[in-house]
């Protein structure tokens, strides 16, 4: 295991019991619908679909609200193509993404703007007895009105099976990461953010997690409850 990630492990270590996530998810989705801008919601779905051996399509939709549902703070859509390097792992991946947000400029009043995305992004996988770990490296070119802007992110995330050995279908599992976006120009620090989850293997290739995470701002700070589909269905007969 490289130095950085033990550290890394060593700061991100979570310790939650998963019948008590499930209660007070449910109890915190109730408040977030009513006080709006204390809590967002984001409600995502992660496509990660093997054309053969080597390739991959990537495709993602992100639903963000400020509130449970219905108040729109942002429509992500990401798409790419990605190359293993190694046998299911250590995967690069060249991608594109539209990313259109509505901010408030007043308690009642929103302003709207779209953004064009390049990135590119490299991935590895590795466990540790029942513990699996992924670090994502990615680069993106950010087009937005009038200006341009390039931004770095390192993402580094951890599932632990709590009634199986390794993630099978029928697992429950926690799941966390941290991930930190820097500019390459002032303000250098853009945001970091912190997640915890309970999730669901459902089969072989899709998984269900509803989660939690602190997003911090240079100056200010904002959390999301999230909800999340995995799908990495192949899309060729001999993985099947």
């Amino acid at each position: 295991m490289q130095l950085v990630d033990i550290c890394l492990m060593c700061i991100f270590t979570l310790v939650i019991m998963h019948k008590r996530i499930i209660i007070a998810l449910l109890y915190f989705s109730t408040v977030s619908f009513a006080q709006p801008k204390d809590n967002g919601n984001w409600l995502m779905y992660f496509g990660n679909n093997a054309t053969n051996s080597k390739f991959n399509w990537h495709n993602e939709v992100q639903y963000r609200n400020y509130n449970f549902v219905g108040d729109i703070e942002q429509l992500l859509l990401r798409t790419g193509i990605g190359y293993n390097i190694t046998p299911n792992n250590n995967n690069v991946l060249l991608g594109y993404g539209f990313i259109y947000t509505e901010k408030y400029i007043s308690e009642t009043e929103k302003s709207n703007n779209s953004e064009h995305r390049l990135f590119q992004q490299y991935i590895s996988k590795y466990a540790v007895k029942r513990v699996f770990f992924q670090n994502r490296y990615r680069i993106e070119e950010r087009f937005l009105k009038n200006n341009f802007k390039l931004r770095l992110r390192y993402f580094w995330a951890i599932n632990i099976p709590l009634n199986k050995t390794t993630m099978e279908k029928g697992a429950v599992y926690l799941s966390a990461y941290n991930e930190v976006f820097l500019n390459t120009q002032s303000a250098v620090f853009d945001r970091n953010r912190v997640y915890g989850a309970l999730g669901y293997v459902l089969g072989k290739n899709i998984k269900l997690e509803i989660g939690y995470m602190s997003q911090l701002y240079e100056k200010t700070n904002r959390n999301q409850f999230q909800v999340a589909i995995f799908n990495n269905l192949p899309f060729y007969k001999s993985d099947f």
